[in-house]
């Protein structure tokens, strides 16, 4: 029944991309495997993070089973949802019952999704990084495939109104070669890794976005580094 559901979710997802002219650049999708278990590995910077996430998986027809705050599952509309489609509540109060799920889903096969950021950044530049991933990966023994989203904060992110009219905005969307959790190599260092590599896929995103801000009210959804006037990471860690 869950992957009977999955399916035309998606389909409602593209067609409201496509109601919204939003125009994708997407790259390096041929690194999600095709079969066996994966963490898909992103950051996180909009409410609408899965989405975009999830559409990165689409070309090698996987269906991502996301880690999410045990809330979501909790609602009376999104629940049933999230639930039909397999994906993993996380109750922060009790970790270790969300690692277990998340660890046999990849065990049997399937790509899970994570956000280690846990928390949308303020300032649109990568935050620390939990280690839940890189244990995930080690433990099951599969491949983190790293990723990087940009532009989506514009349609909807902490702290601003949603705009869902037909702007025309583009996203970016990079997808990196894996990267392998050595047994011998602390989770720690892992994590290092992959925040350098999604940090490089996150700045390649940025530099061949075609769009500007449009008024000088519009530098918002920019990071201070690059002359915007979102705060800087260590304004964002005091918000």
């Amino acid at each position: 029944m869950a992957d009977l559901l999955y399916p035309p979710v998606i389909g409602a997802a593209r067609a409201w991309f496509k109601a919204l002219d939003l125009r994708f650049d997407i790259r390096g999708t041929e690194h999600v495997p095709s079969r066996g278990g994966a963490v898909l590995v992103s950051n996180h910077i909009s409410y609408l993070d899965f989405l975009f996430t999830g559409f990165a998986a689409r070309p090698a027809k996987r269906l991502v089973r996301f880690m999410a705050k045990e809330s979501v599952f909790r609602h009376k509309v999104s629940g049933p949802l999230m639930r039909a489609m397999k994906h993993i509540p996380v109750d922060r109060s009790r970790g270790e019952n969300a690692y277990e799920h998340a660890l046999q889903a990849l065990r049997s096969g399937e790509v899970v999704g994570v956000f280690p950021e846990a928390t949308i950044s303020p300032s649109f530049t990568l935050k620390d990084f939990k280690t839940g991933a890189a244990r995930l990966a080690q433990d099951a023994r599969v491949p983190l495939v790293p990723m990087a989203l940009w532009g989506t904060q514009r349609l909807w992110t902490k702290g601003h109104k949603r705009d869902f009219g037909r702007n025309h905005f583009p996203v970016g969307i990079r997808v990196g070669e894996p990267v392998w959790a050595e047994q011998h190599e602390s989770a720690r260092g892992v994590t290092e890794r992959l925040r350098e590599r999604m940090q490089e896929l996150l700045e390649a995103a940025q530099r061949a976005y075609p769009a500007a801000p449009r008024t000088a009210d519009d530098t918002w959804w920019l990071p201070a580094h690059l002359g915007g006037s979102a705060p800087t990471p260590a304004q964002a860690r005091t918000q």
